[in-house]
């Protein structure tokens, strides 16, 4: 079993239920028939007075006969009931579709939780939605650079906010989703993502959990290089309890300036002894 790395205490998050950038569940928020999803949007957004948001999707497409990872199997998508079948069920005219997907947990955009890299870690039904679920997120421009590393001043409000043991500032990105944007993502699908793909120090790692942040993103394979057997960067963020999003896209559609911002969402479903599983990511973008 690995030594898990001692965790600090977790962030007080600011994405609870109720802030701006999360989806309402009521049924008033949903759209009615001959009703566009944009025209509901705009509507709930002139009832609650406030600027409609852009939604941003960070996810891959899955299709049949995908492979994410390799050596993993690839993703299998089926019919278990065709509409023909279902009009011998509920008569002609009436039909339903009921697909079939086998996946491996490490399939398209995926998020990992402790129980992936430890054998005592939790599992994805104990998954802090906080961390996950409408936080506030920056997105960090590392195009061009393999080897990334990421400093206390990356992860502080300004370069005067770390303390003088080199520390970052609590006011700075605790409670943040640090998605890391490389561009790695437009090889997805070939063979060529593969191969050289971007991926994060260990020094980069534990300034992420010195700083505090909710989960941390990358658009590439891996988010440690696969060079060797060890994994410092999974190690560090998921013995700190803070969750790992592999595999994004479309970040070049974020914001760059922290001033504007975006919240970040990636959840998956209640998986009991998982310890990964696709998620559907996007942005949610203020105007």
């Amino acid at each position: 079993m690995a030594i898990r790395p001692t965790r600090p205490a977790p962030p007080e998050q600011s994405g609870q239920s109720g802030q701006s950038g999360q989806l309402s569940g009521s049924a008033d928020s949903a759209t009615r028939p001959g009703q566009s999803s944009q025209a509901s949007q705009a509507s709930q957004a002139s009832r609650a007075g406030h600027v409609p948001e852009r939604l941003v999707d960070l996810s891959h497409v899955i299709t049949d006969g995908l492979v994410t990872y390799p050596g993993l199997p690839a993703a299998e998508i089926s019919t278990h009931l065709s509409r023909e079948a279902a009009e011998e069920i509920y008569g002609p005219g009436t039909t339903f579709q009921i697909g079939l997907v086998t996946l491996c947990t490490n399939t398209g955009t995926y998020i990992d939780v402790p129980f992936h890299r430890f054998a005592d870690g939790h599992d994805l039904t104990q998954l802090d939605l906080g961390r996950v679920a409408g936080v506030p997120g920056v997105c960090l421009d590392r195009r061009g650079v393999r080897s990334i590393d990421i400093t206390v001043e990356d992860l502080a409000d300004s370069a005067d906010s770390a303390d003088s043991a080199g520390l970052a500032d609590k006011a700075g990105l605790a409670g943040h989703a640090v998605l890391i944007r490389t561009d790695h993502s437009s090889k997805f699908g070939t063979d060529a993502y593969f191969d050289d793909h971007p991926y994060l120090t260990a020094a980069a790692a534990e300034n992420l959990v010195a700083a505090g942040v909710a989960c941390v993103g990358i658009d590439s394979l891996n988010i440690d290089s696969t060079e060797g057997g060890e994994r410092p960067v999974h190690t560090a963020l998921l013995g700190a309890d803070i969750p790992i999003v592999e595999h994004l896209t479309n970040l070049q559609a974020l914001p760059t300036s922290r001033s504007s911002g975006f919240r970040f969402t990636a959840v998956p479903p209640k998986i009991e002894g998982a310890g990964t599983f696709t998620v559907r990511a996007f942005a949610s973008v203020a105007g």
